[in-house]
C-alpha cells in the first residue's frame, strides 16, 4: 500500500479528521467501550475524546499519520514540556465535557495505568490506530516506524499498553515484550508492554 510509506507528522489541521478516524478504529475496543459504554455516549464523546488526547501531544510533535489519514499514532516523548496553567485548564475542561459524569472514575482507572509506567525515560504510545477499512495493509506498522527509529538511534525504550489480547502479537514483531497485565474495576484488562531499543 503506497499510502502505508506516506507516514508524515500530524497537524492542528489534521486534528478532526484523525478523531473520527480513531473514533472508527476503537469502536470495539474493551477499554474505550468501558470509558464510553453506552452507544449514545459514544455517538455524542469519541470523537472528542481522541480530539483531546490528540490536541495534548500535538504540542510535543509526536503525532503520526498517512497521506490519506488512514490512521495515527499518538505517542509522548520520554522528556514532555510542562503544560501551562491555561493548558491543564483547557485540558480539564474538554476531560470533562468529553466523558461527563464518568471523567472522575475514567480518570482513576487510568492514573492507575499511569502510575505503572517505567520509571526510566521512554517514548510512551498513548494511541495507535487504523481506520477499519485500511486494516491489514501495514498502516499500522508504518506508523509506529518513526519513533521506533527514534527509539534505537536515541537509545530510549518504548512502552504501551494494549487494550486487547489479540493485539499483543502484532506489537511483539515489533520488538515489545509483555511485562505484566492490569485489571480495570469492574472492567477490561489491559497488557503493558515495552520495547528495549536495538
Amino acid at each position: 500500500m503506497t499510502d502505508a510509506a506516506a507516514v508524515r507528522p500530524a497537524t492542528h489541521a489534521d486534528l478532526r479528521s484523525l478523531a473520527l478516524v480513531l473514533a472508527r478504529a476503537f469502536r470495539s475496543d474493551p477499554v474505550h467501550r468501558w470509558i464510553l459504554p453506552s452507544e449514545l455516549d459514544w455517538a455524542l464523546a469519541s470523537d472528542a475524546f481522541f480530539a483531546m488526547v490528540a490536541r495534548d501531544l500535538l504540542r510535543h510533535e509526536s503525532v503520526y499519520t498517512t497521506g490519506s489519514r488512514a490512521g495515527a499514532a499518538l505517542w509522548a516523548p520520554p522528556y514532555p514540556a510542562p503544560s501551562t496553567r491555561g493548558q491543564r485548564i483547557a485540558m480539564a475542561l474538554r476531560w470533562y465535557g468529553a466523558l461527563g459524569r464518568r471523567a472522575r472514575e475514567v480518570g482513576e482507572q487510568l492514573a492507575r495505568i499511569e502510575r505503572a509506567h517505567p520509571l526510566e525515560p521512554h517514548w510512551y504510545l498513548a494511541v495507535l490506530g487504523t481506520d477499519p477499512r485500511h486494516r491489514g495493509r501495514g498502516v499500522g506498522s508504518a506508523l509506529l516506524a518513526p519513533i521506533l527509529a527514534r527509539c534505537d538511534a536515541d537509545r530510549v525504550p518504548a512502552y504501551l499498553e494494549s487494550s486487547k489480547r489479540e493485539n499483543v502479537p502484532f506489537y511483539e514483531r515489533h520488538g515489545f515484550r509483555v511485562l505484566g497485565e492490569i485489571v480495570f474495576r469492574d472492567g477490561p484488562t489491559v497488557w503493558r508492554m515495552q520495547r528495549d531499543p536495538r
